[in-house]
């Protein structure tokens, strides 16, 4: 990675480079994205769901394994790295189940989809309610979040300095300070991420669902705020034309 590539060129550098390992590295069944894609298998046995798409697919692990379960559901995963979208394709996956697109853009009609789901991505993107604002637009259901909750890292000093912060509006400020200006770190494990917390955009995505569920994914404690470092989200939509989402 070059200091001098954009936020985006790096992430992608990331990806080419640890394309190869990156199921090793990411993928196991004990880990959080496995249980939530668990949950959201049954949400899509009790809603009798057809079809899915998967924002930010990878090697398109949560395709595989709904595909599985519901081989007759209509299965579609974007992903903007061209050498994971390989891996996914060399595992058995179809160029049209696994292809590219872009998060904030989605190349879909409004309610395309019953779900939309996404499995540890928008702490990757710079703006993710954009992202967030898309799922919502093309999902005719609701949508499904497993990401982080950036509240609950760390020791119990540093999480009680995140949320006063975040209460007073100066969390974004206090980062972008701390990263010598870029707003975002970047880890052998994870390449370039963001600060995000799924409780960030939880009054955003309660504006386009009458019900939203959130569960612990990894931690304990009854606090997810505090306590959870891992969330997933299911937002059921209240019925609101897509063309009124907007803000």
């Amino acid at each position: 990675m070059s200091a001098h590539e954009s936020p985006g060129d790096l992430q992608r550098s990331y990806y080419a480079a640890t394309a190869q390992t990156y199921e090793n590295a990411h993928v196991h069944e004990d880990d959080e994205h496995f249980f939530a894609l668990a949950w959201l298998a049954g949400l899509m046995q009790h809603y009798r769901v057809g079809s899915v798409l998967d924002v930010g697919s990878g090697t398109g692990r949560a395709l595989t394994y709904l595909k599985q379960r519901f081989p007759e559901s209509k299965l579609i995963g974007i992903e903007p790295s061209t050498e994971l979208r390989a891996v996914g394709h060399q595992a058995g996956l179809t160029a049209e189940q696994l292809t590219t697109g872009d998060a904030t853009k989605l190349d879909f009609a409004d309610e395309s989809f019953d779900i939309v789901c996404e499995f540890g991505v928008l702490h990757h993107i710079k703006e993710p309610r954009k992202a967030i604002s898309e799922m919502m637009r093309v999902a005719r259901l609701g949508i499904f979040i497993s990401d982080d909750n950036h509240f609950a890292g760390g020791s119990r000093a540093n999480q009680f300095v995140k949320r006063t912060l975040n209460a007073f509006g100066l969390w974004d400020a206090a980062y972008r300070l701390r990263t010598g200006g870029k707003g975002y770190r970047i880890s052998a494990g994870d390449g370039l991420s963001y600060p995000y917390s799924v409780f960030d955009d939880h009054d955003y995505i309660r504006r386009w669902c009458d019900r939203v569920y959130v569960i612990n994914l990894k931690g304990t404690g009854p606090d997810l705020l505090a306590n959870a470092p891992n969330v997933a989200l299911f937002g059921k939509k209240s019925g609101m034309p897509a063309s009124a989402m907007n803000g």
